[in-house]
This record gives structure tokens, C-alpha cells and sequence, in this order.
């Protein structure tokens, strides 16, 4: 059962306090769910497969453009490749241009695990969104897409 918020503020606030409640409340479950699997059946955390896939789809880039693409601080980061490193998935290599920048690259086994992984990945997501409508879909994507633009945009001012 949803709680809607108990907050006794004006309609505006009680409505986007109910809105981001649900928002929050969908968004860690579906992770939640989907993380389970990875752990349980590869034994990769989402910080990794978020790190192998962004290396699968992209290609190498430096450490600091991994943490960009998968909304990540530089600390989680560093501790991510450096046990995808350690397990032989990524390896770290000086950047022809600057010598001080390091580029993340798959591994043959990384690229192996991920060619593997990725599509039941993406099955699972499937799944999980097509408790929406392919419409509903789209338009969820659109709402997402315009609040975290305008949140980025708030937190620039």
C-alpha cells in the first residue's frame, strides 16, 4: 500500500512531495530487483556492470568520463576499476595525448562477461518496464528526462 505524504503543507508541496515519494519508492525497487540478479547470478555490483557497459558501448575513455557517464563520484569509481582491475575485466593504460591520463579498456574477458551479461541486462529491464505501456514508456522518459534537466540546470544557479 502507498503512503501518500503526510505532509500538511500547500497542494503544490503535498503533490510534489507525493509525486518524488513514488518517483523514489519505483526507481529503488526496480534497481533494487535488477541488482539482486546481476549479484547473485555474475556477481557484479551495478557501479560495475554501469562501468563495463559504458567501456562495451563507448569504448576506453579516461577515468573521469567513466564518472560522468555513469553518474558516479571519482571515489566509487576509482574503487570500481580497481576491482574490475583486479578481476582482469579492465585494465588502465597512459593516454597517448597526456601521459597524466589514465584510460579505462576493456579486457578480452571483460568484453566477454559483458557480451554475455548485458543482453539479460537489458531482457530484464524489459521486462520490469513493461508493466507500462510502450506510450507510457516514452512518456516517462520525457518526464525524466525534463526534471533531471531542470534539476542540473537548478544546481548550476
Amino acid at each position: 500500500m502507498n503512503m501518500p505524504t503526510r505532509h500538511q503543507g500547500s497542494p503544490r508541496e503535498v503533490q510534489a512531495l507525493d509525486s518524488f515519494v513514488k518517483l523514489a519508492r519505483a526507481s529503488t525497487t526496480l534497481v533494487a530487483r535488477l541488482n539482486q540478479r546481476l549479484q547473485q547470478e555474475h556477481d557484479l555490483t551495478e557501479s560495475q556492470l554501469g562501468v563495463l557497459e559504458a567501456l562495451f558501448h563507448l569504448g576506453p575513455m579516461p577515468q573521469s568520463e567513466l564518472c560522468r557517464k555513469i553518474l558516479r563520484s571519482g571515489s566509487n569509481v576509482t574503487t570500481v576499476v580497481d576491482n574490475l582491475e583486479r578481476a582482469g575485466l579492465v585494465r588502465r593504460a597512459a593516454d597517448d595525448d597526456d601521459r597524466r591520463v589514465r584510460v579505462v579498456q576493456l579486457t578480452a574477458d571483460g568484453r566477454r562477461l559483458i557480451e554475455r551479461v548485458f543482453p539479460l541486462h537489458a531482457a530484464r529491464v524489459t521486462d520490469l518496464m513493461g508493466a507500462l505501456t510502450r506510450d507510457e514508456q516514452r512518456e516517462l522518459g520525457r518526464l525524466c528526462r525534463k526534471l533531471g534537466l531542470a534539476a542540473a540546470a537548478a544546481a548550476a544557479d
